[in-house]
């Protein structure tokens, strides 16, 4: 078998094109996701009172900066465009949103640590100058997304250098471990479900398998400082979803068509049926962005509330059972990344193989 076309230069290249799309989306979500930062408040007898929820939304959410540990944060590029024209800065200039930055053509602040809008000269939100800066900063998931990007553009080339100078050899090294995953999405996946036309399918398939695999596996390495939830982010699983969407209906075929607009019914139910049918060309990829939104959210949201149990109560002797729960968990969760990833390549080809299947 030989795998080099699965590793040429346009189809790698197909890895960036995603990510251009996914950045944008995330871009201009991030202002209206759910990002609470860590934040320890003092009670009335002076001691420090530890917040879960605040934790567990500091990492299923998205940032300006990307928290690494304790007070140590790395500032991240923030990019407005406004009516005056384009704003670079670090998101250090907020100094963590306690102070505003004077930029050239307004006075920013960034807003319970997520949103960032315009300040009048009174040191009030000015509302309508507000609604003229878009926000196109590189976040914490944005900056994950190229972080993963560029790893898996690297594995990959240098996969495709070996097949190259091992050509007609059998796989050694990497080679090894990622030639039965392709064997694997090929065989148990794209040609089941796609049948004939399988391979123009290939690229789209492997991609959305190891992005979403690769960026589950990153959010669980306890080690990755400040590891980021990219496929936990609604906004990145909407991409994934829309890519669906498109891909599905503009290879749709006459048949599909036909059976969407003009069904095998009574004419006097198209009223009922074509509505229907048309709702399920969304519903199905929109089911797609709700699975792994929620499945990788709830496996965060778990095992960082399961940690939190050990602050909470105050007591070590919680610690032992909070730890060996989190272990458990997160071997758990290490077979989840990999389901979810299948799952949603395995849906994606079902719905693409339903939409160039031939009329029998």
């Amino acid at each position: 078998m030989d795998f080099r076309h699965f590793f040429d230069s346009k189809k790698i290249s197909f890895i960036a094109i995603f990510a251009v799309f996914t950045t944008f989306s995330v871009a201009q979500t991030a202002d209206s996701t759910t990002t609470a930062t860590v934040s320890i408040n003092h009670e009335v007898h002076g001691e420090e009172e530890f917040k879960p929820t605040e934790v567990i939304m500091e990492h299923i959410g998205d940032a300006h900066d990307w928290h690494l540990w304790g007070h140590t944060s790395l500032p991240l590029p923030v990019i407005l465009y406004t009516d005056k024209g384009f704003e670079f800065f670090l998101s250090s200039k907020f100094h963590h949103g306690e102070h505003d930055y004077q930029g050239k053509h307004y006075t920013y602040r960034l807003v319970d640590k997520k949103k960032i809008q315009a300040v009048g000269p009174d040191g009030a939100i000015d509302e309508a100058a507000s609604k003229k800066v878009w926000d196109f900063s590189i976040t914490k998931n944005v900056a994950a997304i190229f972080l993963s990007v560029f790893l898996l553009v690297l594995i990959f080339s240098s996969v495709a250098r070996a097949y190259k100078k091992r050509e007609g050899k059998a796989p050694k090294g990497f080679q090894s471990f990622i030639e039965p995953i392709i064997l694997f999405v090929r065989d148990d996946i794209a040609r089941p479900n796609i049948g004939h036309k399988y391979a123009r399918f290939m690229p789209l398939l492997l991609t959305i398998f190891f992005f979403i695999w690769f960026n589950n596996l990153l959010g669980l390495i306890p080690i990755f400082p400040g590891a980021a939830n990219v496929t936990g982010n609604i906004a990145v699983t909407f991409v994934l979803a829309f890519i669906v969407l498109i891909v599905v209906n503009i290879n749709g075929n006459r048949h599909y068509w036909k059976h969407i607009l003009k069904p095998d019914v009574p004419w006097w139910l198209y009223p009922i049926m074509i509505p229907v049918e048309l709702v399920g060309v969304i519903s199905k990829p929109f089911a797609l962005m709700i699975r792994l939104f929620a499945n990788i959210t709830a496996g965060h949201i778990i095992i960082l509330s399961l940690i939190s149990l050990i602050f909470v109560f105050k007591s070590l002797a919680i610690a032992p059972v909070s730890v060996a729960f989190v272990l458990f968990m997160n071997v758990l969760e290490l077979l989840v990344a990999a389901l979810q990833a299948f799952i949603f390549t395995l849906l994606t080809a079902l719905f693409i193989g339903m939409a160039v299947e031939e009329h029998h």
